[in-house]
């Protein structure tokens, strides 16, 4: 005979009590949660009492050389492209200078600073665009400077903001990609998309600021690999997973 199946009785579904708590609030594809404004005047106002005095680390006497440092100084540090610059700047005085050189010798003479073939075709052509299309002069818009060849954003926002102190947007660099994100000012890795998350949080007589403080602490504190949270007075403000605190 065929044993007789046992019938098992389901359980029926008992409805949960309500807690009491809200369900947490699904956050938008490339939002982020640290934006509230109370929490981005604390930062700003962390890094006012770090650092007072923040500015742009790279040596220069004018707009022009100010552009051709920033140039230079992507993926390099701020204290090799002074080291270059200092001698570069001796012989190269004006556009003109820069623009009509011969690309082998400055190509030697940048070399300490990396990717020094396209650098030297940027810095030429760059300083070939400022003789011919703007008198020699470095335009005041980000519009006008970026048809310079070689010329993307972030090297637009350190010139205008630091030598002409136009408030055009916020620079994007390693340091400030890095901290915004561990500090939950945007979700976003594209620099273009990161910019604009600031500029929405970041009141704009800020935006020169808080660009040089945010670097300043990338270099001095919030580092790439081991992030000394221990020194870092926005410890409280920050919830990043890389924390060593």
């Amino acid at each position: 005979m065929a044993a007789k199946k046992k019938v098992v009785a389901r359980k029926k579904k008992v409805p949960r009590k309500a807690s009491g708590k809200k369900p947490a609030a699904k956050k938008a594809s490339g939002g982020a949660a640290g934006t509230d404004p109370k929490r981005v005047r604390a930062i700003l106002a962390g890094l006012d009492a770090a650092y007072p005095n923040a500015t742009c680390e790279l040596n220069y006497q004018s707009a022009f050389q100010l552009l051709i440092a920033t140039i230079l100084s992507a993926q390099c540090t701020d204290v090799r492209v002074n080291q270059v610059t200092a001698e570069l700047f001796k012989k190269y005085k004006k556009p003109e200078d820069f623009a009509y050189a011969s690309p082998a010798e400055m190509e030697k003479e940048i070399r300490p600073t990396g990717f020094f073939r396209n650098k030297t075709k940027s810095i030429m052509g760059a300083s070939r665009a400022l003789v011919e299309k703007f008198g020699g002069e470095v335009p005041r818009t980000m519009e006008e400077i970026l048809t310079l060849p070689g010329v993307a954003r972030k090297t637009g926002n350190v010139v205008l903001g630091t030598a002409y102190e136009i408030a055009s947007g916020v620079v994007v660099d390693t340091h400030v990609m890095r901290l915004s994100e561990r500090l939950d000012l945007t979700r976003n890795d594209d620099p273009k998309k990161i910019e604009q998350d600031l500029i929405k949080v970041i009141p704009q007589d800020r935006w020169i600021k808080f660009s040089h403080q945010i670097i300043w602490h990338g270099r001095r504190v919030c580092f790439a690999r081991k992030p000394n949270c221990a020194a870092c007075n926005l410890e409280s403000l920050c919830y990043s997973k890389d924390k060593t605190v």
